[in-house]
């Protein structure tokens, strides 16, 4: 799984963070036109948000299966794990950024302006900013494991790093799972 050039590996993870990173940001900030993708019946766009709560908690799910698995010494299963994991968060993205795109932005929180401000909003601000903060981070892990031999892995960043995207990302998702709850199910 070597694809990747090892002195590449800061600048690509950099490169991809910022496509990313401007891609998600014009997407929420509707800066992409409706039209820039194709048409899907209502019912589609209202299936999203519930496809993106299962891609969520199995992701969540898969995360923990490649802790686990790292911590007993497999790596195989801890690499299927991690990648399986980093598929759904695409998945998920790639769901999320259509629907944005679909409805022409964000929608409105539905519930009480009290539960907004206090509740709701605290937990998306944390939920995106987590969620921004793990894309370079996710980026950086990958293309290390991807770009050198598994023993060589314990002479980089790897672990570090991996440790510290996989509990945020753990938390994004969890609280992305609470933003859903609240604006899809209690509201």
């Amino acid at each position: 799984m070597e694809y990747v050039s090892r002195e590449r590996v800061t600048p690509l993870t950099a490169i991809l963070s910022v496509i990313s990173l401007i891609v998600v940001f014009a997407a929420a900030g509707g800066r992409v036109p409706q039209s820039a993708v194709p048409a899907a019946p209502e019912w589609v766009l209202e299936f999203i948000p519930h496809l993106n709560v299962v891609i969520s908690a199995t992701a969540i799910v898969t995360i923990a299966v490649g802790w686990r698995a790292i911590r007993r010494g497999d790596v195989v299963a801890h690499r299927r794990a991690m990648l399986a994991s980093f598929g759904l968060f695409g998945a998920f993205l790639v769901f999320y950024l259509y629907r944005l795109i679909a409805t022409g932005g964000p929608e409105p929180f539905p519930g009480p302006e009290t539960v907004y401000l206090t509740v709701y909003l605290p937990v998306l601000a944390i939920h995106i900013f987590l969620a921004v903060v793990c894309i370079p981070l996710v980026y950086y892990a990958l293309l290390l494991a991807v770009s050198r031999p598994i023993p060589e892995l314990r002479q980089t960043s790897h672990a570090r790093i991996g440790r510290i995207a996989a509990s945020l990302w753990l938390i994004s998702f969890s609280l992305g799972i609470v933003v859903y709850v609240l604006g899809h199910v209690i509201y």
